[in-house]
Formats: C-alpha cells, structure tokens, sequence
C-alpha cells in the first residue's frame, strides 16, 4: 500500500495520518524532509496496543478471513475493544488536521470504524474508503463477532473502493443481508446517504518501473545475476513471507516438477525471495521454518556440483534491487493462495522484457490480466505443468503475451487509480 500511495502523496499532496509505535519523532512533520510534498501525522501507540490492533485485530482476525484463512483467526474480545479505540483516535487526528474542502480517503481494513467516528464530527466530511484485500463472501465474513459493527463503520462514507467486481459483490450481499442496507446496482441507501462501491483497480507508478528497468546498472546486475546461478532458465518467485502468498505450495510444486523432468536438473533455478512479515505473529514464524526446511529438502535431494536448484534468500530488498530479479527472470511464479490484487505482478510485467508470468486465478489480478498462465495454487500437478509450459514457450508467444501484459498495466497506473478515486469522490461526480 505505501508503495503505491507514495507517488500519489508526492503527485497530489496532503496529509498522511500513520501508525507509529511511541518514540521520539516528531507528531507532525513535512515529508521528505529534504523537499517536502505533503505532511506525515504520526498516531503514537504503545507497543501493548501495536499488539492487539496490529498484530492481533487486523493481522490476525481481518487478514486471514479475508483471505478465506480462518483457520489463522484467534477471536480475542480486547483485539477489538482495542481496535475500536485507535480507529477512534485515528478519527480524531483527522478532524483535527481537516480543512473545509478535504477529501478524506481512507485505506484499508485497519481503519473500518474510523469513517463513522469522522463523520459524527463533520457530517458532510467527503469521505472515501480503498480496501486493499479480497473481500470475502458475505458467508464467510459473518463469522466474525462484530461483522455488523464492522460493515455499518464502512457506510460511513461516500465511496467504497474494491480492486475488482467479485469484492464488490461480495461487499453489496455482505451489506444487505447483516445490516438490511438497501441495495440498487452498486450504490446503497444508508441513513439519508448514497454509498456508493465501485471496482477500482490499483496499479504501480509505470513510468518509476520502466525507468528502472532501463537503467544500465540495473541491466548489468540481472545479467550478473544470471551468470552467478549459472543455468539455462531462472524463475523468481518474490513475497512478504505470508501464508497467503503460497510460498510453501509453490517450493512443493517446484520439487514435483524437479521429480517428473529429471532433464531439467542442472538448467533450471528457483530464486526464492521471502520479505519478513509479521514475525510476532505465532502463524508466520510457523511458516517460516516450514519454508525453511522444504528448502534445505530440495537442495539437499536434488543439488549436484555447482547446481543449487533453490536460492532463498529471507530478507527486504529496495525497489530498484527487487526489479534486478524481475529483468533477471525467465519466469515469475506469482501464486498466492488468495491475494487482493498483487502489485508484484505489475511490477514485473513492467520491468521484464522477455519474461513469463504463471499467476494464480485466486489474485484479484487475475480478472485484469488474461495472457497470463494462469493456475490454481492448489493443484500442484496445474503448476507443474504450467512451469514446464512457460519453460517451453516459443520467444514469439512470450513478447506477444507480454506486450498485452504491458498495455493493460500502463493503463492501471497508480496515477490514473488515485484521479479516478479521487474524482469518484468528488460531490459534482455523483451528481452528474
């Protein structure tokens, strides 16, 4: 999210109001500091309430049952009195930096009651919500104690964003059937006010990845990368170290694939990157050594002379060093077992010349982005033999996919996302 919503703050303007853990940073500040574009306001929590709203209401309640994980839920009653609380605060922030005029747009599931908060304060607030995840069938997220409160928070405002329609329909059935709202099309009638929810799919910052990607030191480091693993073909596979992400399913597929195309040992290499995530929460650490050890399985079965089929590597990388994979790549395995939309996908296809994207179906994506190989992350024997199809394609096929790829994710870009939201919001729109 802050990857995308930084080019927008930097273009539009602003005032970011953000989560920070108690220190000594200033509440307010002018952001960057060495040529300002807008104004960071820092709400202080302690690491007590990090705790229970990060880690605990939004990372493990929210999350995972958006993702349709809810064998990841933990239902502790103080995740959401505390979640109730900073959404509270957060509201308070805002009217207090608010301007008449302002558009308010908040982002994400972290901040589902704060719109109600702001909206008892200034009831004519215009006020936008992005939600940045799937949102799941309305059966699924009635299970949570709260779900009423939750979706009544988000009628708070005037516009509800989704990456794609299937989260919009999901969002409108979830809507009637807990709260009784009145639903015509994709608009809701809500105490005197129309919602409206609307698909607004989000993109990258284009121009930023093209430059990258043209940049002759970034050209020379994915050729060196190439030539230090040493083999024909090099898939990347590039995450927050998540259960969602399908890393473990994707290291166990790649190891059936290395079982049925012995051919293919020595000439094909994973290059794993696994950005920590989330590491007090009990789930990820789990992962964490699951990973860890499927890893040391496939190179301790199939690694001979100078050939390691798996490099992984578990730490953060810069934008500009995670594009040196991406122009490095044959391949990209992008199969999450569920993902909002997965900005990583973009990024690729933006900076690649040559590569092939194999993308799970689950993936917001997905709807947007049809000459991918697309396969169900949970059919192993559907990944292996796409990985063998994008290992085979013709260099013909690849550029003519790709160039589809390209053109339909210049036309996302995050500029274009955030005027349209924007313009959504704007009272003359939804009158015209």
């Amino acid at each position: 999210m802050a990857t995308a919503l930084t080019p927008v703050l930097n273009e539009q303007g602003g005032v970011w109001i953000s989560m920070q853990e108690e220190d000594d940073l200033p509440l307010r500040q002018q952001y960057p500091e060495h040529d300002p574009n807008y104004v960071v306001r820092r709400v202080p929590l302690t690491p007590e309430e990090l705790a229970e709203y990060y880690d605990g209401m939004a990372n493990s309640v929210l999350w995972p049952i958006s993702h349709y994980m809810i064998q990841h839920l933990r239902l502790e009653p103080s995740f959401f009195k505390t979640y109730r609380a900073i959404n509270a605060r957060f509201a308070a922030a805002v009217v207090e930096e608010y301007q008449p005029g302002d558009r308010i747009w908040i982002q994400d599931y972290h901040l589902m009651l704060a719109a109600e908060h702001i909206r008892e304060e200034i009831p004519d607030a215009n006020i936008g919500f992005f939600w940045h995840i799937p949102w799941p069938a309305m059966e699924v997220f009635r299970i949570l104690p709260g779900a009423r409160d939750l979706v009544r928070g988000l009628l708070a405002c005037d516009v509800i964003g989704f990456h794609v329609n299937e989260y919009v329909d999901n969002f409108l059935k979830t809507a009637r059937v807990l709260v009784g709202a009145a639903v015509s099309g994709r608009s809701i009638m809500w105490e005197g006010r129309e919602v409206r929810v609307e698909a607004q799919p989000i993109g990258i910052d284009v121009k930023m990845f093209d430059d990258l990607s043209n940049d002759p030191q970034l050209v020379h480091e994915a050729e060196a990368i190439r030539a230090e693993i040493g083999t024909e073909f090099l898939v990347v596979g590039i995450d927050r170290l998540d259960y969602t992400k399908g890393v473990l399913t994707r290291l166990r597929a790649f190891e059936q694939f290395l079982t049925e195309y012995p051919h293919y040992h020595g000439r094909v290499t994973l290059y794993q990157v696994a950005t920590p995530s989330r590491t007090e929460v009990a789930s990820y650490r789990q992962l964490k050594r699951e990973v860890d050890e499927a890893v040391g399985r496939i190179n301790g079965t199939f690694a001979h002379h100078a050939w390691i089929p798996v490099h992984y590597v578990y730490r953060s990388y810069t934008q500009k060093e995670l594009c040196v994979f991406y122009r490095a790549a044959d391949v990209a395995l992008i199969t999450p077992l569920r993902d909002g939309m997965n900005l990583v996908t973009q990024e690729f296809i933006a900076t690649s010349r040559r590569g092939v994207l194999v993308l799970s179906e689950l993936t917001g994506a997905a709807y947007l982005l049809p000459e991918a190989i697309q396969i169900n992350p949970y059919n192993l024997d559907d990944l292996v033999q796409s990985l063998r199809e994008a290992l085979e394609m013709s260099e013909a096929e690849k550029l003519e996919r790709l160039n589809y790829l390209k053109q339909t994710v210049t036309s996302l870009d995050v500029h274009h996302w955030a005027r349209r939201f924007l313009a959504a919001l704007d009272p003359t729109h939804a009158a015209s």
